[in-house]
């Protein structure tokens, strides 16, 4: 550790949900927070004084993960409703629905050039959807159990995914093909991601452990054991040297990848924490859990082992060898919890926090379009607000405290029947056309069920097959 290097401390905290936060994001500008929750509702946070926050409504169940886009001008996020929803961040409540996972869907990532958006779901698969043609691309299939949490690499070339079948799968994008599985016999991922340079990966496990993985070598490179109940999220700082996971145990750990140790333990949560993040700045990170508060950290180390990170930053290529600079420590690694490491309360240490509770704006959802896995490319014209936006990132008017109510004549952004210009005969033609697409969609999400079942029964009659030979063998 650096000499002089203060410790992180809790700066803010922000109260406006009902239910447990499952999942926080920081815009790529670091001026706003984005959060999910139990309670059906996203929130977007201002980091300024006095702000107001607004509230999107329009899933009709569990927010289960979010993330912005790298522009920053859209969100995406996922629900237990089985949809996904593209918003686009102003106070309109335009949003795109996509329809395409038979069951609730689990997370949500973009690609870094925003191109791209995979999703993982409970129906044990993973989809990838293009942003700038609003259509679904294609599946990836081969986990047997529910798919947790999947994630682009930095250069987009791969897909990291993990599920409850203790696996974790590395995806090809260009063949559509599992290229690597690392398994586990003790527990399942509850998250996974790449590290900045996209030359390992880390795993939040629900055996308490945080693994990084080589993912050239297929080779595990460090084990912590330093929480007390499963890890749910992880979050690597921008420089990639060090790594913060949320816990269970109430807990957020902070651990050193270089030295290979832990940190610092961050205690200001009441209950289990689920989410944590860093900003794209690394100067402060968020965390969210079952007490419904938003926690913001000022890290204070971001000069800590400041390495030049673009000096790696060609060595995204899967076949690329490792190099020594990528790996730390050398040799795998074990990490027992230690008594050197600092424990920061803020209930105890900081007196002067600010912590608010902002007046709220509620944003209701105006669905400009819904795609599903069936539909080739959107309906022409249902699609176009947010294909605008995201063509075009200025477009997006900034939500800060200086927005006022909206008023009577804001209503008029709505579109209606009576300001469009399509012929009556063409807007019926377009209303039967979803019609029938809604009716494909819930045939081949019928035919979906139908597979997965004939794998788990074909799985179960492979595991019977195997243990009566395993019993001949042994007679014999």
């Amino acid at each position: 550790m650096a000499s002089g290097l203060e410790d992180p401390i809790l700066e803010r905290s922000f109260k406006g949900h009902k239910a447990a936060i499952t999942s926080a994001d920081f815009s790529p500008n670091c001026k706003q927070i984005a959060t999910a929750s139990w309670d059906t509702f996203l929130m977007l946070w201002s980091l300024k004084p006095h702000a107001r926050a607004y509230r999107y409504v329009g899933h009709k169940d569990v927010v289960t993960s979010l993330q912005f886009s790298p522009q920053g001008n859209l969100l995406a996020s996922a629900s237990r409703d089985r949809t996904v929803r593209l918003w686009v961040l102003d106070r309109k409540g335009k949003s795109s629905e996509f329809k395409a996972h038979t069951a609730p869907v689990r997370s949500v990532d973009f690609s870094a050039d925003g191109q791209l958006l995979v999703t993982a779901s409970e129906d044990k698969s993973i989809k990838v959807w293009s942003m700038f043609r609003q259509r679904f691309l294609y599946s990836l299939y081969r986990h047997t159990h529910w798919v947790r949490c999947a994630k682009f690499s930095p250069d987009g070339r791969l897909i990291v995914s993990c599920s409850e079948d203790k696996t974790i799968k590395i995806w090809d994008t260009t063949n559509k093909q599992c290229v690597n599985n690392f398994s586990d016999s003790v527990g399942f991922a509850n998250f996974v991601d790449f590290n900045p340079n996209g030359t390992c990966i880390a795993s939040a496990g629900s055996d308490h452990a945080v693994k990084i993985w080589d993912i050239r070598m297929n080779k595990l490179l460090q084990h912590y054991q330093v929480h007390s109940c499963g890890v749910n999220c992880l979050s690597f700082h921008p420089l990639g040297n060090s790594l913060v996971t949320a816990s269970s145990d109430g807990t957020v750990k902070m651990l050193d990848l270089i030295e290979g140790r832990l940190i610092y333990t961050l205690q200001g949560h009441t209950g289990p924490v689920f989410t944590v993040s860093f900003s794209k700045d690394g100067e402060l990170l968020t965390s969210g859990g079952a007490d419904a508060q938003v926690l913001i950290w000022r890290t204070n180390f971001i000069h800590l082992h400041c390495k030049d990170p673009k000096r790696n930053l060609k060595r995204l290529h899967f076949e690329a060898s490792p190099h020594l600079l990528d790996i730390y420590p050398r040799s795998p690694h074990s990490h027992e919890d230690r008594k050197e490491t600092i424990e920061i309360n803020p209930k105890r240490e900081v007196m002067d926090l600010q912590s608010s509770s902002p007046p709220v704006v509620d944003v209701l959802s105006f669905d400009s379009t819904t795609m599903t896995d069936s539909t080739c490319r959107a309906v022409p014209g249902k699609g176009e607000d947010i294909c605008r936006y995201f063509l075009n990132p200025l477009l997006m008017p900034e939500c800060s405290s200086t927005t006022v109510k909206k008023r009577p004549e804001d209503v008029s952004d709505v579109p209606s029947e009576s300001l469009r210009s399509v012929p009556l005969a063409v807007a019926d033609a377009l209303e039967h056309i979803m019609e029938q697409l809604n009716i494909l969609t819930q045939t081949v999400s019928i035919l979906e069920q139908r597979l997965s079942l004939t794998e788990d029964k074909l799985r179960d009659c492979l595991e019977n097959q195997q243990k009566l030979f395993s019993a001949v063998q042994q007679k014999s």
